[in-house]
């Protein structure tokens, strides 16, 4: 089952931004530090608070999260060049080590998608690690298609 993430789901919630960091550090510990967490608890508290910011928890039969999807309400508006358009922005997904292949993702994905057609929105975005190719071929499994590419060289 998949709601809307609650304070109770904090602990468990920063366990699975860990998890996520860690991928990135292995794929670029040159960038990532690793073991950290992109908020702290403080910072959940204040984003799980905020309809801009909705956080989705996918939970097992015990009501704890196996995955999480943070997402953030976006729009410009009176931009020369963009249209516009109201977008939905993944800002992380994550299925714990011990649920993956369970179609946790997906079900993750799916409520996402849901949210953003009866919300009015335009689009789901995110971005992804080229360091993170299961991820890759996961969202693109879900059906999406590249939008940007960022590029780097390293000095």
């Amino acid at each position: 089952m998949v709601r809307r993430a609650e304070e109770k789901d904090i602990p468990k919630i920063l366990d699975l931004l860990v998890q996520v960091d860690m991928v990135h550090h292995n794929g670029r510990p040159d960038i990532f530090k690793g073991p950290a967490t992109k908020y702290n608890g403080s910072e959940l508290k204040v984003i799980l608070s905020n309809d801009k910011t909705p956080v989705f928890v996918c939970v097992d039969e015990n009501d704890i999260p196996m995955g999480h999807a943070f997402c953030i309400h976006k729009q410009i508006t009176g931009d020369s060049v963009l249209t516009d358009i109201r977008t939905l922005y993944i800002d992380d997904i994550c299925v714990d080590e011990k649920a993956r292949g369970k179609h946790v993702g997906k079900e993750l994905y799916d409520y996402v998608i849901d949210y953003a057609r009866k919300e009015g929105f335009y689009n789901v975005t995110l971005n992804v690690w080229s360091c993170n190719p299961s991820a890759m071929k996961f969202y693109e499994s879900m059906g999406l298609k590249q939008q940007k590419v960022g590029m780097e060289t390293v000095l």
